[in-house]
């Protein structure tokens, strides 16, 4: 695995060389998921604030290749973990195992020893084993045997579920769906872009393998924790963080709202947020970044009534009507 970027390895990016930068990799990734836009955008926005991606969709939308791709990306490694029943919390974080010949306890990591980790169909495993990621999530670092272990940095889960198939799935516990920064929701193709997917996944190809080829690094380590360190420096006005805590407090007194976000996701929202106006190039985070990303960062922090879910009513449906009652500010 490679090192972390050390401090001083770390470049420096202003605001212009930032967002050429996230523009670079976007373009990169765009080449291996087509007519994915919205996912890609939202993926990196996760990616440059720091944060863990949960994506609800069904099986063949291309989640795989879109970790391969963003580790190929930016020079960095990936694993994958198919979480099922009888997955172990040691088969996630690793464990300590007696070498016989040198009489000593070795390492063995596990996969969360990458830079991006794809947690497939992680609610088809038990509560314990999900529990595993809670540290190394908001850490990033795993304890074995009561020794800990910084992991590289950048750092990133990508976590799926399948929305339609609930046999034999745990639900996720809420300090579990608190970590994940975004939670995204990822629809098939539109048809000329499902159209263009099959034209180029036939060309000459045996099986179902997805060329990687035209992907080019276009980024370092250093890099992506350059463009995070930018995007935590850009400023926030004292107005637009107050609408964006107002607009958290009002998911908790919504009616129809059984539980709320918390304090965590007000800070998710501006973290996002910043993320969202440094890929638009801007300097400063706007009310319209706040809302463009609120959906995304509070959907899975909200449980609703039961008369609510009997109505057909979703966390979207609430978040809607919230952005539509709370004023934004205007200067």
């Amino acid at each position: 695995m490679n090192d972390s970027a050390t401090d001083h390895a770390i470049p420096t990016l202003d605001s212009t060389e930032a967002h050429r930068l996230a523009q670079a990799l976007a373009a990169e990734l765009a080449k291996a998921l087509v007519g994915q836009d919205g996912t890609i955008r939202d993926v990196l926005c996760a990616l440059i604030a720091g944060g863990h991606v949960l994506i609800e969709g069904v099986p063949g939308l291309g989640k795989t290749l879109l970790v391969r791709a963003l580790a190929k990306a930016v020079s960095a490694q990936h694993a994958r973990i198919q979480f099922t029943p009888d997955l172990m919390p040691s088969d996630v974080t690793g464990h300590a195992l007696y070498d016989l010949k040198s009489e000593q306890f070795k390492l063995r990591k596990g996969p969360v020893f990458s830079n991006f980790l794809l947690a497939d169909e992680i609610n088809r495993a038990p509560a314990k084993t999900q529990s595993a990621l809670l540290e190394v999530m908001q850490e990033q670092q795993v304890t074995i045997e009561g020794k800990p272990f910084a992991l590289a940095a950048p750092f990133m889960v990508l976590a799926t579920q399948n929305p339609i198939e609930s046999e034999g799935t745990y639900p996720l516990p809420e300090a579990q769906l608190d970590r994940f920064l975004l939670k995204l929701r990822m629809d098939y193709p539109a048809l000329v872009d499902e159209v263009a997917l099959v034209r180029e996944n036939l060309a000459g190809r045996l099986g179902q393998t997805f060329n990687l080829e035209d992907v080019r690094p276009v980024l370092g380590q250093a890099q992506v924790v350059a463009l995070q360190r930018a995007a935590a420096s850009l400023d926030v006005d004292e107005q637009v963080l107050d609408y964006a805590v107002r607009l958290v407090r009002a998911t908790r007194d919504w009616p129809g709202v059984r539980i709320g976000a918390g304090p965590r996701g007000s800070i998710a929202l501006v973290r996002a947020a910043r993320a969202a106006a440094l890929l638009d190039g801007l300097r400063f985070v706007t009310p319209d970044a706040i809302k463009t990303v609120a959906p995304a960062v509070l959907r899975h922090r909200l449980q609703l009534a039961a008369e609510l879910e009997i109505e057909g009513q979703s966390s979207d449906d609430v978040l809607a009507q919230i952005l539509a009652k709370v004023d934004a500010p205007r200067t």
